[in-house]
């Protein structure tokens, strides 16, 4: 049973194995953590969440933004201390323990994959609808997946009807999967750079909607400010609502930031560096949503927000701007990719960390001789993310992800905690302020929105995703992982 309590030594995690090459600084960070987080969500969780709790929902979003907050200076306090890859993964086999560490490298290995295929087909959707208004419509067969049904059937009367009455696959979300597998091979910095500008591209595109629906902002609009309450209370339609109810559901536009942490190993300053990256994201991702919710709630009413699913180009033609509107959706296309690049760029080097450390084929911890990238890994989770986004159906799987989110944010925290009280002495570069009842908040938070905030197909597919992790652990990484393999050998 030594597996479940066999850990790595936190002073010699940067020793053995191929070794990334530094080549990040702090504004990389920041875009990398903006870049995730600011993506699908703001261009439509504005309006689903106002429809929750009306216009409290910016409640909601400064709810989100504290719990999200007290997991960033989570991360920041343990990224600066153990500055190399794996994000969580590697804080929980130091603090935690091996097993931890697989269950936890695992959820996130499904988080960053289902999320990043799931987003390749939200972009689909947006090129396709932008392709249309230019006078371009794809074949149903090149812009849906191959197990998607175009009569609306479920998957068996898909399979009933003969698989190749709907057999297809979804063409741009393949080509944006390759071509950002194919900027992550040529190399990390050029990746974060082009991940640089087309943040600040949407960025723009946002303080364009704020400005213009500020204009328009009437305080009245406000009132009743939460017409279904604090809580998250159940509805006669069966919905859940209030504050917290749509606080459950926003929280999944704030993920993402993690991935800021997976880029530990590839910062020239870690020590510096880190701690701006993933706490700067948090805070003017949190400002963003919450400026953004605040000028679309105060420029057109909130129930007209919540009937539509672009409720920031809505108000912009209500508001009779319709270039304006324009711009604002494309940015939509440009903001998309960086979300992708982001979650495939923090895929990778999990797998890279969990290959290096034995749990994986370390053959597959290879990296280039002159670009310093893990080309095998990358082209691996490429391939996933492409075959995913191009053939199947992702509207509850994608779900999965936010789950493993969560037990991303509780593992960090809890190794906050147990370091805390086991090595109260050991230097820290960067220290949470009240870091155990920081710790503790996130937890508190997380669990909440597990339990309240996901279906239970989610729940349930969640554990049988690490069940069958955990066959694949035993059956490999339990003999064949370093520390294992350290144990074995004749002393």
């Amino acid at each position: 049973m030594s597996f479940i309590t066999r850990r790595k030594s936190i002073d010699t995690l940067a020793e053995g194995g191929h070794r990334l090459t530094p080549s990040l600084s702090w504004p990389h960070l920041i875009a990398l953590g903006v870049g995730a987080i600011v993506g699908t969500g703001i261009y439509t969780l504005t309006g689903i969440g106002a429809g929750l709790a009306g216009p409290a929902v910016i409640l909601s979003f400064a709810l989100c933004g504290v719990i999200c907050a007290c997991a960033a200076l989570c991360y920041a306090e343990m990224s600066t201390l153990m500055p190399v890859a794996g994000s969580a993964y590697t804080y929980s086999y130091a603090v935690l323990g091996e097993l931890v560490a697989w269950i936890i490298g695992w959820s996130l290995v499904l988080e960053y994959t289902v999320a990043a295929a799931a987003v390749a087909v939200g972009w689909s959707a947006h090129v396709s609808a932008f392709l249309v208004a230019a006078g371009i419509t794809l074949p149903d067969m090149l812009s849906h997946g191959a197990l998607v049904c175009r009569h609306g059937l479920p998957l068996p009367g898909a399979f009933g009807n003969g698989l190749f009455a709907c057999a297809a696959f979804d063409l741009p979300a393949v080509a944006i999967g390759a071509i950002v597998t194919a900027l992550l091979i040529i190399g990390t910095r050029e990746s974060a750079t082009v991940n640089l500008i087309l943040v600040a591209i949407k960025l723009v595109a946002l303080v364009l909607f704020v400005a213009l629906a500020s204009t328009h902002f009437d305080t009245a609009r406000f009132h009743p400010f939460a017409p279904y309450g604090f809580g998250a209370g159940v509805g006669p339609d069966g919905v859940k609502r209030g504050v917290l109810a749509a606080a459950a559901l926003i929280f999944f536009a704030f993920y993402g930031f993690d991935a800021v942490s997976t880029a530990a190993e590839e910062t020239k300053n870690p020590a510096r560096d880190l701690s701006i990256g993933i706490v700067g994201s948090m805070v003017i991702c949190t400002a963003i949503y919450i400026a953004v919710a605040a000028a679309a709630l105060g420029a057109a009413s909130w129930r007209e927000i919540s009937s539509t699913g672009a409720p920031l180009v809505h108000v912009l033609e209500l508001l009779r701007h319709p270039f304006s509107a324009q711009l604002v959706a494309s940015a939509a296309i440009v903001a998309l990719p960086t979300v992708i690049l982001v979650l495939m760029y923090g895929q990778s080097r999990i797998w890279f960390v969990m290959a290096r450390d034995g749990l994986l084929p370390e053959r597959l911890a290879a990296l280039h001789k002159t670009r310093g990238t893990p080309v095998a890994m990358t082209l691996f989770a490429g391939f996933w993310v492409i075959f995913l986004a191009a053939t199947l159906p992702l509207d509850k799987i994608a779900l999965l992800a936010n789950a493993g989110t969560l037990a991303a944010f509780i593992a960090v925290a809890l190794s906050l905690i147990v370091l805390r009280l086991r090595e109260p002495a050991r230097p820290r570069i960067f220290r949470a302020p009240l870091g155990i009842v920081v710790a503790f908040l996130c937890i508190a938070g997380c669990v909440y929105l597990f339990l309240n905030g996901l279906p239970q197909f989610t729940q349930a597919w969640f554990v049988i995703w690490n069940a069958g992790g955990l066959v694949l652990y035993f059956l490999y990484g339990v003999r064949r992982s370093r520390l294992a393999m350290a144990t074995a050998a004749p002393q």
